[in-house]
């Protein structure tokens, strides 16, 4: 907590007030504000980010409780799960990410995205569910 803001608890929840008028404090109130909401929701509801695989013979399966892909690579990319997350794959092509600290579901979601994004020219890859990726034209002859 920064010296800024002023944390009281009330019968009607948490509330948060600005010791300072400043630029910094009316920064900091909101960004408190949010931490702490997300986190109740986090609690309450959890978080879940959903990947699509697209391309042929990419899949995605679960072993154990690790996540293993086949990418196109020439081994099996195997993933962990990080404390507090769970992988869950309903389907071959689709991956979902849940947990209850929104930044770290957001970041692992990111991390195995990264191993292989989506390309324009035919759209093969990691991407989030319902991402729209940009097409490019190929070669003209």
């Amino acid at each position: 907590m920064v010296d800024e803001i002023e944390l009281a608890r009330g019968d009607d929840g948490l509330s948060f007030a600005l010791r300072a008028d400043t630029l910094r404090a009316r920064a900091m109130w909101g960004l408190s504000r949010t931490l702490v909401a997300n986190m109740v929701q986090g609690v309450t509801a959890g978080y879940e980010e959903r990947l699509e695989l697209v391309g042929v013979g990419y899949r995605a399966a679960l072993k154990g409780q690790a996540l293993s892909m086949q990418l196109g690579f020439s081994h099996d990319v195997d993933i962990p799960p990080p404390e507090g997350i769970t992988f869950t794959v309903p389907r071959q092509t689709e991956i979902r990410i849940s947990g209850i600290d929104k930044q770290l579901v957001g970041e692992v979601a990111a991390r195995i995205r990264k191993i292989r994004p989506p390309e324009p020219y035919k759209g093969k890859g990691v991407r989030y569910a319902g991402e729209k990726v940009r097409r490019k034209e190929g070669k003209k002859k």
